[in-house]
């Protein structure tokens, strides 16, 4: 369902019948859906209006490229991928396009994206066939996707900038990497610091997210997780927080 570049918003009587919706933002200059997202009412255009309306010097990916459409003389196209759905359905719709899109402007992939998302089918049989993690350390899981882990080492995608709670983090001492469910690595964490380039040199400044300092486990302790499979209470189904906590009683 495509709307005009026009429409700014829903008159009530579609609203009505539109329910939860999913939908798709597009660059008019050359067709590339660039923004995927979920909502009810007219949150699908609610970016618009937020380009030009927060501070100018935020450069995050989806508000730019909206300004530099505009600035083009064109107009973002809008797209309702699907409508009339429960909210629980649009979740699961919305991480599948989002899988189905890279190179999105989305801060974060869909729900589930890390543990259910796509992959090849070898991937599949092999994550479910790996046995089961027997935790004995409390322990912060850390879902990692594939591109990140690609551009660095997996310690590098693993430790830096997440929404965590620092004291609640420092009382886990083990920091693991997980890959579609798949223990990748296991750090020892020595401290949660700001995400800042102070302290990550090389690396933006985040406000308000964290990373930790840290170094490979000891061979006796990688040897009980790395390529276990994430034991099925520890991976909520239609969540995207990427952070997960393991308390051994």
């Amino acid at each position: 369902m495509l709307f005009s570049m026009k429409t700014k918003s829903f008159p009530p009587e579609v609203i009505a019948r539109l329910k939860a919706y999913v939908y798709r933002l597009i660059d008019p200059r050359n067709g590339e859906t660039f923004y995927v997202g979920k909502g009810t009412g007219n949150r699908v255009f609610a970016h618009i209006q937020d380009a030009r309306s927060i501070d100018q010097d935020d450069h995050r990916t989806k508000f730019s490229r909206i300004r530099d459409i505009q600035d083009s003389g064109f107009e973002v196209s809008h797209v309702i991928h699907r409508h009339g759905m429960s909210d629980a359905t649009a979740i699961e719709v919305e991480a599948a396009l989002i899988d189905a899109y890279p190179g999105l402007a989305n801060d974060v992939g869909g729900a589930g994206s890390g543990e259910f998302g796509a992959r090849h089918a070898q991937e599949i049989m092999q994550e479910h066939a790996a046995k089961s993690a027997k935790f004995q350390h409390n322990a912060v899981l850390i879902s990692v996707n594939r591109s990140a882990s690609e551009r660095g080492s997996l310690l590098e995608a693993a430790q830096y900038a997440w929404k965590i709670n620092p004291a609640k983090a420092s009382s886990h001492k083990l920091a693991m990497a997980v890959m579609h469910g798949i223990i990748k690595a296991v750090f020892e964490v020595e401290n949660w610091v700001p995400a800042t380039t102070e302290n990550f040199p090389g690396l933006p400044n985040v406000p308000g997210r964290y990373g930790f300092k840290g170094h490979p486990a000891p061979q006796a302790i990688r040897t009980l997780y790395v390529g276990k499979r994430v034991p099925d209470e520890y991976r909520k189904r239609g969540s995207s927080n990427p952070i997960r906590y393991v308390t051994v009683k």
